[in-house]
């Protein structure tokens, strides 16, 4: 082989290596890991397209920003926490992602924020809600679309805390269940709280519960509500069949994905407070998405497809605000304090905690036939101002 021929082969090898480099240095790569199987497999799969449906819509079709193409990078973290704490490595490290959204569960979000710190790299959450996660175990890389518990558990309280009213909760036992609990009855100031029931998240049995929720409310005077507060599989709200009207108890939870609102059906008349409800919000994004959506699938959005749309829309609005610059600390100025449009409206990073500050919708159950599941009609909006959400990461 000749000089030629070896200076050919050299300039070629060159090439061949710095082609990745140079395809990357033209795309801005985002990580998206959530969970595609597992226990919120219906959340993460109306999670991962809402977040698509969005970023085509931000972008006006394109799906470029700055003449970059953004491409999306999932992974399925199946709920477990250490897989989901590998994958973000990888997806940092291997896989050169500029920045990373997800996951679906509290768990496994509260893995992956060190090691969005450890690669100082942004994660924005999306939809895992548990308040430690933007809390005390919080880092500057987080940032959060989702609502936490204290915003789902303030908007709640809103609709059931009046005086005279006796609360007793029933849970899951994990982090997103006593996050919930622990900011619910925080906000509590004039209904009474007399009992905290957790069950495994898996139960599907929830007589012994009730039992013993129904013992510690059935002698109180006054209203009696219990509030749940449930995410997967199981459904808590069978416990209306052990005749909780006779001992004139309510029962009261906060929205939930369609398929769960069936259960509402039998609750005319049930008061919460809801993150979602694709009938509520009237703005032009969430006609856009509620169009979009009923073309592709013959449905409305869901609860966590307005998650993954809004979390898109806060990274178009970055990168826009950057000109595609993906540097860490310039995106982390950029996003604090940042408004951006979403299906609920507008939302803003609080710079103190990065959590984004959004309205909720306090609603009365009222029954369709037109519709499987229980229809929330909206009370009243509570806007982020009406909320006093603490920060609770002692920046």
């Amino acid at each position: 082989m000749n000089r030629r021929h070896l200076v050919a082969l050299a300039a070629l090898a060159t090439c061949a290596a710095a082609a990745p480099a140079w395809a990357q240095s033209n795309e801005i790569r985002i990580a998206h890991i959530y969970s595609k199987t597992g226990a919120l497999e219906a959340y993460g799969k109306q999670t991962q397209t809402g977040f698509m449906m969005g970023l085509d819509y931000a972008t006006g079709g394109t799906m470029t920003i700055n003449g970059k193409k953004l491409v999306v990078i999932e992974k399925d973290d199946q709920g477990k926490p250490d897989l989901g704490k590998s994958l973000l490595a990888a997806a940092y490290s291997d896989d050169k992602a500029a920045l990373a959204v997800g996951p679906t569960a509290s768990g496994v979000a509260l893995a992956m924020l060190p090691v969005a710190e450890e690669y100082k790299k942004i994660l924005i959450v999306e939809p895992a809600v548990a308040d430690s996660i933007t809390g005390d175990k919080w880092n500057k890389y987080i940032f959060r679309t989702g609502r936490n518990s204290s915003q789902d558990a303030i908007s709640n309280a809103v609709a059931v805390d009046k005086p005279g009213v006796t609360v007793a909760t029933l849970a899951q036992d994990n982090a997103f269940g006593r996050d919930g609990v622990k900011a619910f009855g925080a906000a509590l100031k004039k209904a009474k709280l007399v009992h905290e029931e957790y069950l495994p998240p898996t139960t599907t049995d929830f007589t012994a519960g009730a039992q013993r929720l129904i013992d510690k409310l059935k002698d109180q005077p006054g209203r009696k509500i219990i509030w749940i507060v449930w995410a997967g599989a199981g459904n808590p709200f069978k416990i209306v069949d052990l005749d909780l009207k006779r001992y004139g108890i309510e029962i009261a939870t906060g929205g939930n994905i369609l398929p769960a609102m069936a259960a509402y059906k039998a609750l005319p008349g049930m008061e919460g407070a809801a993150y979602y409800y694709f009938g509520i919000p009237k703005n032009p994004v969430n006609e856009a998405m509620v169009s979009a959506h009923y073309k592709e699938f013959k449905t409305p959005p869901d609860f966590f497809t307005a998650g993954g749309f809004s979390a898109a829309m806060a990274v178009v609005t970055a990168l826009k605000k950057t000109n595609g610059d993906t540097n860490t600390n310039k995106l982390i100025s950029t996003m604090e304090g940042m408004s951006f449009d979403t299906p609920k409206g507008k939302m803003t990073f609080r710079k103190e905690d990065h959590q984004a500050m959004q309205s909720m919708y306090h609603f009365k159950i009222k029954v369709d036939p037109a519709f499987a599941w229980g229809v929330p009609e909206l009370v009243h909006e509570i806007k982020p101002e009406e909320m006093d959400i603490p920060i609770k990461n002692k920046r």
